[in-house]
């Protein structure tokens, strides 16, 4: 069953407005989604190959988790749901660090505009990769990266055209973040283990 979204003016306001995600999409409505990026604590961070069956990049690495927000639904209780339902795990709303929220658009094509505003949280990622339990229907693989590796690809531009074309300061936002706490961690404990 489709889902309703709230639509959004071009500042990530609410307008009131509710349609289901496909008109959001056919008629390029602004309309909030969540992102969760999972990092661990040897400093690596966990992504997701998208779906081949996805009618936007499929079989492209992306972040952690994304999701739509349902209308009237939280947003951390998106992020919650949206991360049990690709990844199988659940956790608490405390452990959400909200990063920011960051607009952004993708004309797909005529009848598919993506026009989001990315309610975006980190992560500490504490259960093993085999734990995990991926939506087959939305997620072919996960994989945890070395974070350096992950800015060489993606902020180096060595290999873009393995990701999901976020903008550039997206990705330098995620990826500093992230860099912030390993470091952060890593002098107050003396080192990962």
């Amino acid at each position: 069953m489709e889902e309703y979204v709230d639509v959004l003016d071009a500042e990530g306001r609410y307008t009131g407005d509710v349609v289901l995600k496909s008109e959001a999409h056919g008629k390029g409505l602004y309309h909030p989604t969540v992102h969760i990026w999972f990092y661990t604590r040897d400093g690596r961070v966990l992504l997701q190959q998208r779906g081949r069956d996805k009618s936007t990049f499929p079989m492209l690495w992306d972040v952690s988790v994304a999701g739509h927000v349902a209308s009237g639904e939280a947003i951390e209780d998106a992020a919650i749901r949206e991360i049990e339902e690709e990844i199988g795990l659940e956790i608490d709303k405390a452990k959400l660090e909200k990063l920011g929220v960051f607009k952004s658009e993708q004309h797909h094509h005529n009848s598919l505009i993506d026009k989001e505003f990315h309610h975006t949280f980190l992560c500490q990622l504490n259960t093993p990769l085999s734990s995990l339990r991926k939506q087959d229907s939305e997620v072919e693989a996960l994989e945890l990266m070395p974070l350096f590796t992950f800015a060489e690809e993606v902020w180096g531009l060595a290999r873009p055209q393995r990701y999901v074309p976020h903008e550039s300061s997206y990705y330098k936002e995620v990826i500093k973040a992230i860099k912030e706490r390993y470091n952060s961690e890593r002098n107050t404990s003396g080192s990962w283990s």
